[in-house]
């Protein structure tokens, strides 16, 4: 046994895990993927079981997704009982399907029978129709109908996010006995904040929090001291538009209701993190035209998905190239515009894709609508002319000089303005438009604001030197 992996043994159960696995970066710790290594080549169970199976979930996704692809499936097989299945939310979509495809359904329905409804939810919903099929039909019969009901939702719901485990009780219950309630059933969630109030058929009524429970006192009824339920979230509501709802209020916890507003789960700040956080990383990836792109995806599927948008800019750069081909004689007469062009088109689709990612970001949240677009517009072709003013009087000072022709400073000066205003205007419009007609601006704005950046930068220059000098 070598020194670290006596370290690793003998340090104490309770000791976080954190530094231990990461390294000053936040990466796995490269001797930590050694020892885990060697020991699931030597079949060392007691060393994954003292050092893997207490990892929390997100650590061993994070481990999961470090260690080599081979020995994936072999430590999830040598852990058995040991491992815990939530960590399969927390790796990339294409690790967690290769995982899963390698499982044996028994297995699977095992483990999750041990997990959260949203995590068992999250797990099933990328499985095929009958592997889904199959794992469900091993399950109790009430956890089966739970995870059918949320899985009946569309994805991307609040339905798909929320957890079908909450604790509910009659208004008119005391106080006492809704604590001995918690105190003796078993199948409760294992954390919550609030209690919700329901009638005989499970209509919502109201919630109560776990303070108001513990300061008040026992014989006083339930529905003296419950409230209205903060903004009950509708099963089919967007997951997008239920975090924003977290966002505004300030919620811990709120519950889902169907279309009876009956109460059908809960949706927890835990679950709404990580709507944010995919949320935020689907805009990013989308407004790069790369899709739902992951990083552990292979060669093949990464080219699929980048394909279709480079095929869309192809199209536009001829577009572009179409408008330079206008001023072929120019050109030919005049070098210096072959080597300054660049710069205009250039910093015009910077200055556009900068509004642009600001107003898709508005978008995605909500800041941007109709009642504030028209002042957003007016500040943005403001920001272009002011910019538009700096940066054409320096790079027209500079070709000035540079081509010793102060015609050609005063021309490249010119269309950089007019690109810069174009381009604010485009990068605010464009995604305006297409949000209006109900397509995605994060997915389609970049190629076209780079377009009209592009035509608009050549189109200025080429025709005002062919009018200046022609």
């Amino acid at each position: 046994m070598t020194e670290n992996e006596d370290e690793f043994l003998n340090r104490p159960a309770a000791e976080d895990s954190h530094d231990d696995i990461y390294d000053d970066e936040g990466s796995i710790r490269h001797d930590f993927l050694t020892m885990v290594g060697a020991a699931i080549a030597d079949r060392d169970v007691l060393f994954l079981r003292q050092n893997v199976a207490r990892l929390h979930e997100s650590e061993l996704g994070d481990l999961i997704e470090a260690i080599q692809p081979d020995q994936r499936l072999s430590m999830i097989r040598l852990l058995g009982a040991d491992f815990d299945m939530t960590a399969l939310t927390e790796v990339d979509e294409t690790i967690r399907m290769q995982i899963v495809d390698q499982m044996p359904n028994e297995q699977i329905a095992a483990a999750i029978g041990d997990l959260d409804s949203d995590d068992a939810v999250y797990i099933l919903e990328d499985l095929d129709d009958e592997d889904r099929e199959e794992i469900l039909a091993q399950l109790p019969f009430t956890e089966r109908v739970r995870l059918r009901r949320a899985l009946d939702y569309p994805e991307s719901s609040a339905g798909r996010r929320m957890q079908t485990e909450f604790v509910a009780v009659p208004p008119f219950w005391t106080v006492g006995q809704t604590i001995d309630y918690m105190r003796d059933e078993e199948d409760l969630p294992e954390s919550f904040t609030q209690i919700f109030v329901i009638d005989p058929t499970f209509k919502l009524l109201g919630a109560v929090n776990l303070d108001a429970i513990l300061r008040t006192k026992r014989a006083v009824k339930i529905e003296t001291i419950m409230h209205a339920t903060n903004h009950p979230i509708p099963a089919e509501m967007d997951q997008e538009e239920a975090a924003q709802l977290f966002e505004q209020y300030d919620l811990l916890s709120a519950a889902v209701v169907d279309e009876n507003e009956r109460l059908v789960g809960v949706l927890t700040i835990d679950d709404v993190v990580d709507v944010i956080q995919e949320e935020a990383e689907e805009d990013l990836l989308r407004l790069g035209g790369v899709g739902d792109e992951e990083l552990s995806d292979s060669i093949a599927e990464t080219s699929r998905s980048r394909v279709p948008w480079l095929a869309v800019n192809l199209v536009t750069a001829f577009m572009a190239a179409s408008v330079i081909s206008l001023f072929e004689a120019t050109i030919e007469e005049i070098v210096a515009l072959a080597v300054l062009m660049p710069i205009v088109a250039g910093m015009g689709g910077n200055a556009g894709s900068q509004t642009m990612t600001v107003t898709v970001r508005a978008l995605a949240t909500r800041n941007l609508d109709i009642h504030n677009a028209f002042r957003v517009v007016r500040r943005e072709a403001g920001v272009g002319l002011l910019n538009g003013l700096i940066f054409g009087v320096s790079i027209g000072v500079v070709a000035g000089f540079w081509f010793q022709d102060p015609n050609i400073g005063g021309i490249i000066a010119t269309a950089m303005l007019i690109n810069m205003m174009a381009a604010a205007i485009a990068g605010i419009l464009i995604p305006l438009s297409l949000d209006r007609f109900g397509a995605d601006p994060a997915v389609a704005s970049a190629v076209f604001v780079t377009t009209v950046t592009d035509i608009t930068g050549f189109f200025a220059f080429l025709g005002l030197a062919t009018w200046w000098f022609m």
